[in-house]
């Protein structure tokens, strides 16, 4: 790497993106064909606010060198924080045809689709990453989320119980995975998972919530009360507040018939 595009990087490493620019361009000058630098001239532009700029040397960043997968990663990300879900994928879809045996991309394009509720090409995405790496937790993650919104709990534990083999001690994990039993109506292991969440992170309101429900529902009145009065003492709306409250006023009234 010559000495001014060491210059130019460690101009935007210092978040002096405007003088980054000038940097990249002046090496331009004398490197017409780095791709590189096209690249990174386009994050510079796209830090600055200046996306239609971003946009045009990624473009030619793409022309110079199709291999050069960064190049299809923030492109798909600028198209993606404009919220143009088409374009986000056609790049990505162009990225993984260049380089097949790019799974970042793969993996990328597989959580667009989610995100555009297209589940089936999701679900092709993540298992082409999941064969690849079998041990990749990120996409048995969304692999899971992907089997919940349509419908397939059994699937969804599967591999929500796979994240926790590779990855213990992560209240989401726990949530996500309680969610899938619950849904599954497998009522003492969705318990037992919020209960996880709970421990790993006692400040993960949203898991006492639904904790209190659930044993609830099982008529285990005094674990619903102590669970819901541990979630009114958050820093929740009051609006939410005042109806817990109220729930665990009528709770006590009926445990107490």
């Amino acid at each position: 790497m010559s000495e001014k595009i060491d210059k130019a990087m460690s101009l935007f490493k210092e978040r002096k993106y405007e003088e980054a620019i000038d940097a990249f361009s002046t090496v331009l000058e004398t490197e017409p064909d780095n791709a590189d630098v096209y690249n990174n001239l386009a994050v510079a532009y796209s830090c600055v606010g200046d996306f239609d700029q971003a946009e045009n040397y990624f473009v030619k960043a793409l022309e110079l060198d199709p291999q050069l997968a960064q190049a299809y990663i923030n492109l798909s990300d600028l198209y993606y924080k404009a919220g143009d879900l088409a374009s986000a994928v056609g790049t990505l879809q162009r990225g993984s045809y260049e380089l097949t045996d790019n799974m970042v991309i793969a993996h990328l394009l597989a959580r667009v689709y989610i995100e555009d509720q297209r589940w089936d090409d999701a679900i092709e995405e993540l298992d082409k990453v999941l064969e690849d790496n079998p041990e990749n937790y990120d996409a048995f993650y969304d692999l899971g989320h992907v089997y919940f919104e349509l419908g397939d709990y059994e699937g969804a534990i599967s591999c929500f119980e796979n994240v926790v083999a590779y990855k213990e001690n992560n209240e989401l994990i726990y949530y996500a995975l309680a969610q899938a039993y619950e849904a599954n109506n497998e009522i003492d292991k969705a318990i037992s998972n919020y209960l996880k969440s709970i421990a790993v992170n006692d400040k993960f309101t949203l898991a006492y919530k639904k904790v209190g429900i659930l044993f609830m529902a099982r008529k285990d009145y005094e674990d619903a009360i102590e669970y819901f009065e541990d979630y009114v003492n958050f820093d929740i709306p009051q609006e939410e507040k005042d109806s817990v409250n109220k729930l665990i006023e009528r709770i006590k009234g009926v445990s107490r018939k």
